[in-house]
C-alpha cells in the first residue's frame, strides 16, 4: 500500500450555502441583512477519515444551526464580522477544531424609494454587485479576514483605447483610440487590522473602482488599457483604506464588436455593436503594501 499523508489545506468538512436573514426593528423602520454562509472545519484528528470514528465530528446540521443561533444572539452587523464570530465560536467551543474557514455572500437588499422617500419595511434586490467576505482562523493564531465584490458589470462607451501592443503575423486586431470598455469586476482585499468599519470599507472599494473607471461625469477619464485602470484603482484602494494590506482584482475584457452592416447595404457609424460573452480577454492584478523598514 502506498505511503500517504493528509494535506492540511485540503482536508476539512462543513456546511455550505446556509441562507439566513436577520430582521430587527428601530421604531417604525425595519432593517434586514441576508447572508449565504459556508462553514468548513479542520480537525486535529483524522480518525473520521482513516478509521470511520466519528467521535470528533461536529455534525454539519449542528454547524447550520450554529449559523442561525449566532444570527439571533450576535446579529448580522457585516459579513466580515459574522465570519469572525463564527470562527471564534467553533474554536472556543470545540477543542478538536484546529481551524475554521467561513465564506459569506450577502444578498444586496436596498430600500424601495417612493417619490424620494425610503420605505420603512419594503425592499428590492439590487444586482449592481455581490458582496462577499472570507474569514480564516487557526487555533492560537490571529484571524485573516478579507472582503470582496464580484459580478459588478460596468461599461463606458468611449474614453478608452488600445494601441502600441505587439504586432506580428498572427495579429489581426486593429489599434484604436476610441472603443467601448466593458468588464465584470471581481475584487478581493485582505485586511491587516479587524478594527475597521467593514461596511464603510466595502463601499469605499466599490466607489473607488467606479470613480477610476468612469472619471468625472461630464468628461470621463481616458483608459489606455484595462491593466492600467485596474492598477490605478487598486493603488487608490490602498491609499484610502490603511487597514487593507493587499488587493487582488480581475477585470475581464468583455468585447463589443462593431456589427457588419455593409453586407446588407447599410453604414454603421459606431452605432450598432455585437456583444460577445466568449472568448474574452482576462486581466488580473494583485498589489500589496511595501513592508515597513525595520530601523
Amino acid at each position: 500500500m502506498a505511503d500517504s499523508r493528509f494535506v492540511d489545506d485540503g482536508t476539512y468538512y462543513g456546511k455550505s450555502c446556509v441562507k439566513v436573514l436577520r430582521l430587527h426593528q428601530e421604531g417604525l423602520q425595519h432593517y434586514i441583512r441576508e447572508f449565504e454562509v459556508t462553514v468548513h472545519l479542520g480537525l486535529l484528528s483524522r480518525k473520521d477519515f482513516i478509521h470511520g470514528d466519528n467521535g470528533d465530528i461536529i455534525a454539519t446540521d449542528s454547524q447550520k444551526n450554529t449559523v442561525y443561533a449566532l444570527a439571533k444572539t450576535k446579529g448580522l452587523q457585516s459579513a466580515e464580522q459574522f465570519g469572525l464570530e463564527l470562527c471564534q465560536h467553533f474554536l472556543d467551543t470545540y477543542y478538536q477544531v484546529s481551524n475554521v474557514r467561513v465564506h459569506i455572500e450577502e444578498a444586496p437588499w436596498v430600500r424601495i424609494n417612493q417619490s424620494g422617500r425610503e420605505h420603512n419595511h419594503a425592499f428590492t434586490l439590487s444586482h449592481q454587485a455581490t458582496r462577499y467576505a472570507d474569514a480564516f482562523q487557526q487555533r492560537y493564531k490571529s484571524p485573516v479576514v478579507s472582503g470582496g465584490l464580484k459580478n459588478m458589470k460596468i461599461l463606458k462607451s468611449t474614453q478608452s483605447g488600445f494601441v502600441g501592443f505587439v504586432r506580428d503575423k498572427f495579429t489581426s486586431l486593429p489599434e484604436t483610440k476610441d472603443r467601448i470598455f466593458s468588464t465584470i469586476v471581481d475584487c478581493k482585499w485582505v485586511y491587516n487590522d479587524t478594527r475597521v468599519d467593514f461596511d464603510k470599507a466595502w463601499e469605499t472599494v466599490r466607489s473607488t473602482i467606479l470613480d477610476i473607471f468612469a472619471g468625472p461625469p461630464v468628461t470621463g477619464i481616458y483608459s489606455p488599457s484595462v491593466q492600467n485602470t485596474l492598477y490605478i484603482a487598486e493603488k487608490q484602494i490602498l491609499e484610502k483604506i490603511p487597514q487593507v494590506e493587499q488587493v487582488d482584482m480581475e477585470m475581464p475584457n468583455v468585447h463589443y464588436f462593431l456589427a457588419d452592416l455593409a453586407k446588407i447595404g447599410m453604414q454603421n457609424n459606431n452605432e450598432v455593436f455585437m456583444p460577445t460573452e466568449k472568448p474574452f480577454g482576462y486581466i488580473r492584478g494583485a498589489i500589496e503594501r511595501h513592508p515597513k523598514s525595520k530601523l
